[in-house]
């Protein structure tokens, strides 16, 4: 009993081990997957990441020079960006907000 009463007194006097979500936003932790991103510039079209996709969310389309990347199938495993040889997909820790509609986001080729 004596070290019950002395972990709540301990756990009375100390901050809190939770931040207050919504109000304080934690800092993500490094190893966090979270929204990918194409660079264009390095993109060669080869469909490697289209072709390793366990949850087909990439589709490339070399003839219109764009990628089309769907979050909602995507599983975060980054298969795409381990056997990206240009390394032109990226992500980063910044988490998408929770969404009610699914949406594609397009990567393409600034013409010049």
């Amino acid at each position: 009993m004596p070290e019950m009463l002395k972990e709540i007194l301990k756990n009375l006097v100390s901050k809190p081990a939770t931040v207050n979500y919504p109000f304080v936003k934690p800092e993500p932790l490094p190893a966090t997957r979270g929204a990918l991103s194409w660079d264009m510039d390095r993109c060669d079209q080869c469909q490697d990441c289209e072709r390793v996709c366990p949850s087909m969310a990439i589709k490339v389309l070399p003839e219109e020079k764009r990628v089309e990347y769907q979050p909602f199938k995507c599983l975060f495993c980054f298969l795409c960006i381990d056997n990206c040889m240009q390394q032109a997909i990226s992500n980063s820790t910044t988490l998408t907000a929770p969404g009610y509609e699914k949406r594609v986001e397009v990567f393409e080729i600034k013409k010049q």
